[in-house]
């Protein structure tokens, strides 16, 4: 039976290079989308064009209902989800105090509910399996912190907690649980940031550039893939160096 992966937030930035990446290496992918459908469906296509197996879906992981619905369809579709990467995410900036409730209950629901979401979507199957595989997005601010971006970093940061802590539980089911910290990749997240951030952040990195989404994507294959199976429980940085 075929295997599929499923994306979440994957029609564009590192998502979509991920989706793409993983298509390549023989997943069925489901390219997983909250607003932006002819970005979505016009990555399916690529894939399509290119011999591989690839859906798309609308859901907003935040959601329980959508995040079941969206892996059902999958499933039904592509084959039973072996392969999930928690990517969609969102962040905001600004001081602490100027964040209203609104805000931190979205980025809490977005970027920690949504992946204990597709989680508990996925779980049965792979439970009754016992095989799977987990890779979280969380980012170098998780493991650091940022300066006006306290509740993007808190939420990054319990995505690690939730990766090894999920690890630990999950590993005598033989299900594995990764985690990739992405440093300052040109997505759209980062170039509203402005130009002068943006080459402060590059000359900071110590490898000289931002980095690219085919950067974090090719290091979330590698912990989907066989090569990577005796490890489970890890955040690789995928920063350039930026947090050592």
């Amino acid at each position: 039976m075929r295997r599929s992966a499923l994306v979440t937030g994957a029609s564009r930035g590192i998502g979509r290079a991920v989706a793409a990446v993983l298509a390549r290496e023989g997943w069925a992918v489901c390219v997983n989308y909250l607003e932006r459908r002819d970005a979505a469906e016009s990555l399916v296509r690529e894939l399509r064009a290119q011999g591989r197996a690839a859906m798309a879906f609308q859901a907003d992981i935040a959601d329980r209902e959508s995040a079941d619905a969206c892996v059902r369809a999958a499933s039904e579709e592509l084959g039973p989800v072996e392969l999930l990467v928690n990517n969609a995410g969102i962040s905001r900036q600004g001081l602490f105090q100027d964040l209203d409730d609104a805000a931190w209950d979205r980025l809490l629901a977005v970027n920690l509910t949504g992946p204990r979401n597709a989680v508990l979507a996925v779980l049965p199957h792979m439970l009754s399996e016992k095989r799977g595989c987990v890779v979280n997005i969380s980012s170098m601010w998780g493991l650091r912190g940022a300066s006006c971006e306290a509740a993007y970093a808190a939420t990054k940061a319990g995505v690690i907690g939730l990766t090894r802590s999920l690890a630990l539980e999950l590993a005598p089911s033989g299900i594995r649980v990764n985690c990739v910290a992405p440093g300052c990749v040109e997505t759209d997240m980062v170039r509203v940031l402005g130009e002068d951030t943006r080459r402060m952040l590059a000359e900071e990195t110590p490898l000289g550039r931002l980095g690219r989404p085919e950067d974090v994507a090719e290091a979330v294959a590698f912990l989907a893939s066989e090569k990577a199976a005796f490890i489970t429980g890890q955040v690789l940085a995928a920063d350039g160096g930026f947090v050592v």
